[in-house]
């Protein structure tokens, strides 16, 4: 059993995005680990295992553009099910 089933994958595109704020701020108010925020003040990918998938995008639509979304169930793949 996984503590953490979503993989949770997007691209912001913005202004003034900062990988260190992104971080600390999903690091802060949402549960979850193996989180990676890359890129430059204007393109972001975000990858994050959660639980709570819809908050990493809210917060994130909020930053700019989200596009190229991927929300996986590891869980299900653990199971040799589709995720």
């Amino acid at each position: 059993m996984l503590e953490y089933k979503f993989d949770t994958q997007l691209l912001i595109e913005g202004e003034n995005l900062s990988e260190d704020d992104i971080s600390a701020y999903i690091t802060a108010h949402i549960a979850g680990d193996c989180l990676l925020a890359v890129g430059d003040a204007s393109l972001i990918k975000i990858h994050f295992h959660t639980n709570t998938p819809w908050k990493v995008l809210e917060y994130c639509a909020s930053l700019g553009e989200i596009y190229d979304v991927v929300i996986e169930n590891m869980e299900r793949q653990e199971n040799g099910l589709p995720g």
